[in-house]
């Protein structure tokens, strides 16, 4: 491999970063790459913004378990790997160096690099929640539409009103326990994810980038 990913670097952190460092360094670089904020870039752009918003889940995902850690600061630390760099690419090749295999099972045989919108709905859901909550309350206002068409037909307009206040309260509870965060984030449109991520970035940064 003729370049090694510097993850640390990725993440702006030093080798001595405590895990609490790290997930801060990650909730930072992610919402400063994270490629749905792009929502008038081009292809190229959005492209360099998706291949570095991986490379931040990579790091993540290999500083922030200590026995990934450990394995990667050996090879961190090793002179075959002189030329560190924070090439996007990089992250790509040595998952596909390390990690690599043909077999199925787990992620490494089956040479995946982790999932960037997974790794970063896992770390900011209790953030997410409710930014998602609060702007797309879907299945509340589906369970009234369902309830109140139901109560018009049972017993017209007095039916349709308690039909929808009955709707209402089973879409919230749906809102409560069907959907995760992330499959909500994640089935979003472009300009209401960047919507939501303006407002984490004010929370995590202080600004809305």
């Amino acid at each position: 491999m003729s370049q090694f990913p510097d993850y640390y670097a990725i993440l702006g952190i030093t080798q001595n970063a405590s895990q609490d460092d790290i997930r801060t360094a990650y909730k930072k670089e992610s919402l400063r790459t994270h490629p749905d904020r792009l929502v008038n870039a081009s292809p190229a752009e959005k492209k360099r913004a998706t291949e570095r918003f991986q490379a931040v889940a990579d790091a993540y995902y290999m500083l922030s378990d200590p026995k990934r850690r450990k394995e990667y600061d050996s090879l961190h630390a090793s002179k075959a790997y002189n030329e560190r760099t924070t090439d996007s690419k990089s992250s790509y090749s040595f998952f596909s160096q390390f990690f690599g295999g043909s077999g199925a099972g787990t992620q490494a045989e089956t040479n995946q690099q982790p999932d960037a919108e997974g790794v970063f709905t896992d770390v900011f859901e209790e953030l997410l929640r409710p930014e998602v909550e609060r702007r797309f309350p879907w299945w509340g206002y589906f369970g009234a539409a369902c309830g109140g068409g139901i109560g018009f037909i049972v017993a017209n307009v007095p039916g349709a009103m308690l039909g929808a206040f009955a709707g209402n309260r089973l879409g919230s509870i749906r809102d409560a326990k069907g959907k995760s965060v992330a499959a909500v984030f994640n089935e979003l449109g472009g300009s209401q994810k960047a919507e939501i991520l303006r407002a984490l970035a004010m929370k995590v940064l202080g600004s809305a980038l």
